[in-house]
Order: structure tokens, then C-alpha cells, then sequence
């Protein structure tokens, strides 16, 4: 049929913005009646739930054990620990903006009797929360959707299975490697399972949002905008203020430094994708930027996995936005959870559109905000799933400047860059 064949090769991002238009316009024209299409955005919600632990169970294993201790080195370590303090800076950037420009405060989303079995339990201390971080029973933890010690576990695992990999001893390295190949394998499905549910996302998003405006009206538009306001502010205020702040302490100039990585930034944001863009990234780098080969093909490939900086404020801000649509307010300790959550799932948020999207759903079930089909935290995550691919172009420009700038500075203060390039 011709409407199928469209559907399924026009552009996905275009299809899921007209998903979201005609739900607006649906929600507004047909009013309340349009609830009768709640399942179609139901069975959205649960397509998204089955695949959020698998996904984090294959990727957090497979990031973690394709970074070896020993195989990182004093420039690998360097940029490490970089990437992972900019993450932090980066989320705690998100939260800060989110609270203060408030994106969802005063939504009355319609409640149902889903809100009741969903409504969050009280919020554990901080020592509580640090403490479960270690699981008594990982596969508990794993059955329950309990996140951080599932993310604490598998990074555990993942390190474990990198020694192994590298072990002396044959008969360990080879089972390690098929254990390797086999998460590998998995999470290569889980990505095709994924794509599979993006393909429903237009019909799922059309249909949460119609039921999001039959109750609303025009003024979700307003919390929508704020929402995006606070994203975009957030990432420049990251990329010109952190890493330009950055760049100039190690005594690289900032404005040289956006005028080279232009090209990379301008892919990433188009293709929202930091993998598709390491190509661009590379040539930048070896040919703009004078970074040596040793620095730049380990460290790129490095921030591509594990920097995350832009997908970090997007959750920081979207988590506070679905809190105050909901009427949560986050405690301290919640948004602390937020950051730690943030920044160990960073390590295995893969680079390709649409990963930050799950991510969210993992940072949301840690401090205690299930996404349950009929809820309004599943109506609220619906909205910005609706305008997701336009916060996805500027996190994943974001990402790609970070794993540049990072780059800059390692290769500078290992005397790797031709500073004949910054003349």
C-alpha cells in the first residue's frame, strides 16, 4: 500500500513532529471524546518499558568492558576523568536551569486510577539511596526495573570481563570473549528493537499528546517551550561557559577552538548522531586542530561512548519538568540520585538518535517516577517525546563539542597538538 511505503520511508523525525501536530490539533478540535485512542499510546508506553532494561543491561556491559584500565594510559586516563567531571557539571547545569525556569509548573495533567498505584514512594535519605547504589541481589534489582544497582552492577561486570579479555591465561580470554560477543550481539538487537518501536513512535505520540490537549488546551504549549527554552540555554551555557573556561585555562583559544570544530558541530546536529559524526569529528581534529593521531583516535571514540554532556542536561531538565507536570517536586536527594544516575548511565548511553529517550526512562524509575501506561508521568514523558528531535539536534552537538574540546585539552597538555594549526 502507497501509505504504508510513505510512512515507513519518509523521515522518522518528520513523521513523529507530524504525530505530534495532528495530536495537538486532534486533542483540540475533538476535546475529551479523543480519549478513546489511549491504547494506542499505551501500548507505546509498554513497547518502551520492555526494552529499557535489556538495553541498559547490554550497553552499560559492553561500554564497560571496551575500556580497559591498562589500555588507558596516562592520555586515556586524562580524558577520562574529564569527560566524566564535565558530565556531572553538565547535569547539575540541567537541574539548575530546570528549577529555575520551572518548565511544567502548574500543568494539571488528567489523573487516572493508575496515578494511585504509580504515586511514587516516600524519597529515601541520601545515605539510604548511596547505600542501595550496591545490590544485595543484582537480578532482584533487575526484575524489579531497581536502576542504580543494576547500573552498578553491570559496570562491575563490565570491568570484570575487560580483565578477563586481556588474561594469560587462554581458556579465560576466550570465554571471556564470548561473553563479550554475546552482549555484543544482544545489544545489537536491542538497537534494532528499538528502531522497531521508533517506527510506532509517531502513532504512540500522536495519540498521548491528542489525549494530553483534549484536557489541556492550547497552554501545553507554553510548558513545551519553556521546556526547549531551558534545554537549549542550559547546552550553550555548558558548551561557551565550561568548556570555553576549560579550553582557556589549558591555554587553548575558545574562539579558534567553535570556529574549527564548526563542521563537526553542524553534522552532529543535523544527523543526531555522535558515532555518525566521529568521521567528521576525526578529520577535524587531525587536519583543523593539530591533535595528534594517538590522542585523537583513542580519546574521540572514547567521548562517543561515554561523554554524554548534552544528553545529561536534557535529562536534568526534562526529569523536573515531568516532576512539576505532575505535581513531585524533587527533593535534594532525588536530584542527586538524578546526577549519579546521569552520569553512570552515561557510560553506556549508546550514539545514535533516540538513545536519550531511554535514558530518561532509566533516570525517571530511580527516583521512584515509574512510567505506568495511563498515568500522568507517562503522559508527561509523552510530551517530550513529542519534541524530543528537536532537543536531540542541540544535545547531540553538544556531545560532539564536549568529545572535541576535551580532545584539545588533553592533546595540550601532553604536548600532542601542532600549535602551528592555532596561529
Amino acid at each position: 500500500m502507497k501509505i504504508l511505503r510513505w510512512y515507513f520511508n519518509s523521515n522518522l523525525l518528520m513523521r513523529i513532529m507530524l504525530g505530534l501536530i495532528l495530536g495537538v490539533v486532534c486533542g483540540i478540535v475533538v476535546g475529551p471524546p479523543v480519549a478513546v485512542i489511549t491504547p494506542l499510546g499505551s501500548i507505546f508506553v509498554r513497547a518502551l518499558k520492555m526494552i529499557v532494561m535489556p538495553v541498559v543491561v547490554c550497553t552499560l556491559v559492553i561500554g564497560a568492558a571496551s575500556v580497559h584500565p591498562k589500555n588507558l594510559g596516562k592520555v586515556g586516563g586524562k580524558a577520562l576523568l574529564i569527560y566524566l567531571v564535565t558530565t556531572v557539571i553538565a547535569v547539575a547545569l540541567g537541574l539548575l536551569c530546570g528549577n529555575l525556569l520551572k518548565p511544567g509548573f502548574g500543568m494539571q495533567l488528567p489523573a487516572s486510577a493508575a496515578d494511585v498505584a504509580a504515586n511514587p514512594a516516600a524519597a529515601p535519605s541520601l545515605v539510604e539511596t548511596i547505600m542501595n547504589i550496591v545490590p544485595t541481589n543484582p537480578f532482584a534489582a533487575l526484575s524489579t526495573g531497581n536502576m542504580l544497582p543494576t547500573i552498578f552492577f553491570c559496570i562491575l561486570f563490565g570491568i570484570a570481563l575487560s580483565h578477563l579479555r586481556e588474561s594469560d591465561d587462554p581458556r579465560k580470554s576466550n570465554a571471556a570473549q564470548t561473553i563479550f560477543n554475546v552482549f555484543d550481539g544482544a545489544a545489537e538487537v536491542m538497537y534494532m528493537i528499538v528502531n522497531w518501536i521508533l517506527q510506532y513512535a509517531p502513532i504512540g505520540v500522536f495519540a498521548l499528546i491528542a489525549v494530553v490537549f483534549a484536557e489541556q488546551g492550547p497552554e501545553a504549549l507554553g510548558p513545551l517551550g519553556m521546556t526547549t527554552l531551558a534545554v537549549y540555554f542550559a547546552m550553550l551555557v555548558h558548551i561557551f561557559l565550561t568548556y570555553g573556561l576549560m579550553l582557556t585555562i589549558f591555554g587553548v583559544n575558545p574562539v579558534k577552538f567553535f570556529q574549527k570544530a564548526k563542521p563537526a558541530m553542524l553534522t552532529a546536529f543535523v544527523t543526531r548522531s555522535s558515532g555518525g559524526t566521529l568521521p567528521v569529528s576525526m578529520e577535524v581534529a587531525d587536519l583543523d586542530m593539530g591533535i595528534a593521531k594517538g590522542v585523537y583516535s583513542f580519546s574521540l571514540p572514547l567521548g562517543a561512548t561515554i561523554n554524554m554532556d548534552g544528553t545529561a542536561i536534557y535529562q536534568g531538565v526534562c526529569v523536573l519538568f515531568i516532576s512539576f507536570a505532575i505535581g513531585n517536586h524533587l527533593t535534594i536527594a532525588q536530584q542527586l540520585t538524578v546526577i549519579t544516575t546521569a552520569l553512570l548511565a552515561s557510560i553506556g548511553t549508546a550514539g545514535v538518535p533516540g538513545a536519550g529517550v531511554i535514558m530518561l526512562m532509566l533516570v525517571l524509575n530511580s527516583i521512584g517516577l515509574k512510567v505506568e501506561p495511563g498515568t500522568k508521568t507517562a503522559l508527561a514523558y509523552a510530551m517530550i517525546l513529542g519534541i524530543d528531535a528537536i532537543l536531540d539536534m542541540g544535545r547531540t552537538a553538544t556531545n560532539v563539542t564536549g568529545d572535541l574540546a576535551v580532545t584539545c585539552v588533553v592533546a595540550k597538555s601532553e604536548r600532542q597538538m601542532d600549535l602551528s594549526k592555532w596561529k
